[in-house]
């Protein structure tokens, strides 16, 4: 049970690496002057990156929430 349970932790963090790695390399690519018609492919690119990052996040969360500690401790 633990094994697969770090299983899907290591997955849920290998696709918000994955994600993050995406995301990074189109706004690399839109930095650089390529033209109209390739910029707004990767806006589009970009929103789908960034869609699938706060995705993989959540995942991760329900997976292995944060420890949040209340006030009065």
């Amino acid at each position: 049970m633990v094994e697969l349970f770090n299983m899907e932790l290591a997955k849920a963090r290998q696709r918000i690496n994955r994600a993050e790695l995406a995301l990074e390399r189109a706004e690399e690519m839109l930095d650089e002057d390529c033209g109209v018609g390739i910029n707004i492919a990767l806006c589009s690119r970009i929103r789908t990156a960034q869609r699938q990052l706060v995705e993989a996040r959540e995942r991760l969360t329900k997976i292995d929430p944060p420890i949040i500690f209340g006030g009065s401790q």
